[in-house]
C-alpha cells in the first residue's frame, strides 16, 4: 500500500536534504511502511474525521481486503482438523531465519507423521505457519 501510494517518495521529498539518500530504502521496509501508513491514517483521521478516512481507507486497501476475504480461514486450523479426522497432527518447525532484525523472515516446515507436508516463507513465524499449512493442505488434496 505504502509503495502504490508512493510514500517512500514523498517522505524523500520531504525530508532534510542531509538524510534523503536514505530515506526510500528505509521507508520501504515493511516495518517502516506499516508505520508510516499507520500515521498517515491517524492524521486523516484527525483532520478529516472517521468517516471520510473510513472510506477512504477501504478504497485504499480495497485489493487486500478482497484478498483477505476469498482466503478467509484459517489455514492452520484447516490443516489441524483434516489432520485429526485422520488422526494425525501436525508440528512446525522453523527452518530457516534469514534478513536484518528489523526485516526478517522464516521458513517454516509442516511435518506430519514425521514427513514433510509443506513450507512457507513470511515475515513472522506465525505467516510463515499459515503458507507452511496452506501448502500441507495442498499436498493433502484438502484444497
Amino acid at each position: 500500500m505504502a509503495d502504490r501510494l508512493g510514500v517512500p517518495e514523498r517522505l524523500a521529498l520531504a525530508a532534510p536534504p542531509a538524510v534523503r539518500p536514505t530515506v526510500p530504502a528505509l521507508a520501504r521496509t515493511r516495518r517502516v511502511a506499516a508505520e508510516v501508513m499507520e500515521a498517515v491514517i491517524g492524521a486523516c483521521y484527525l483532520r478529516f474525521g472517521f468517516e471520510r478516512t473510513a472510506e477512504a481507507v477501504v478504497d485504499a486497501f480495497a485489493p487486500e481486503i478482497e484478498a483477505a476475504l476469498a482466503d478467509f480461514e484459517d489455514a492452520k486450523s484447516a490443516l489441524q482438523e483434516a489432520l485429526a479426522r485422520r488422526g494425525d497432527v501436525v508440528d512446525y518447525s522453523v527452518a530457516d531465519e534469514a534478513g536484518p532484525a528489523h526485516e526478517r523472515t522464516f521458513e517454516v516446515v509442516a511435518t506430519v507423521s514425521g514427513r514433510e507436508m509443506g513450507r512457507g516463507r513470511g515475515p513472522s513465524k506465525k505467516r510463515a505457519e499459515e503458507a507452511a499449512a496452506r501448502a500441507a493442505l495442498h499436498a493433502l488434496g484438502e484444497v
